[in-house]
């Protein structure tokens, strides 16, 4: 039983690191601010995590881990390369609308992962991209997908949903599936009627 409340405060512990990562940057959030911010002293902490930098390995492992992980998922599914695309777009939408802190942590401080963990952060992310862009390489190749240039395509793509974990939040007028709806009609078949 002790080592499920050790789980729960570890989580807890992650994402309120996120949200002031996010909000403060890796090197702008101390201990003490983590601390307050989960309501324990900083060398309790240390009961459940090893050190800040075990915190953002722990964030941003698990969102590249999520990505890599639903990415073959996704290119084993018997559908078209279209409604592969679509699936991971709307990965990416639904991972900033429910961890957005995460994917912001994963996106902006990765590069303060100590020397090992940057590198194998990096070949992380390059893993993704490759299989995103031998999608988007094999649905050209099917005569799915405009024959584009596939790295303008993946980073486009990549690109244009990024902003939503900046963005979005309940209230702004529109729901998820209506944003997931307006991004997909926007990246897969431009403005233009």
């Amino acid at each position: 039983m002790a080592k499920k409340v050790k789980t729960n405060k570890r989580q807890i512990i992650l994402e309120e690191a996120a949200k002031l990562f996010k909000a403060k940057g890796f090197g702008g959030t101390s201990m003490r601010d983590l601390g307050s911010q989960v309501g324990m002293e900083a060398a309790s902490m240390y009961n459940h995590i090893s050190s800040k930098d075990d915190i953002l390995e722990s964030i941003c492992f698990h969102v590249s881990n999520t990505y890599i992980s639903q990415l073959n998922e996704i290119e084993q599914l018997p559908v078209s390369y279209v409604d592969k695309l679509k699936a991971l777009i709307r990965l990416h939408i639904r991972l900033m609308i429910e961890d957005g802190a995460a994917v912001s942590v994963a996106n902006n401080d990765w590069k303060y992962l100590s020397d090992d963990k940057l590198q194998q952060f990096k070949d992380a992310r390059k893993t993704y991209e490759k299989g995103f862009a031998e999608l988007i390489e094999q649905g050209i190749a099917a005569g799915e997908f405009q024959p584009v240039n596939v790295s303008v395509a993946l980073f486009t793509i990549l690109s244009a949903v990024r902003w939503v974990e900046l963005w979005y939040r309940p209230g702004r007028g529109i729901s998820a599936e209506e944003l997931e709806e307006n991004i997909m009609t926007i990246l897969l078949n431009g403005l233009a009627k």
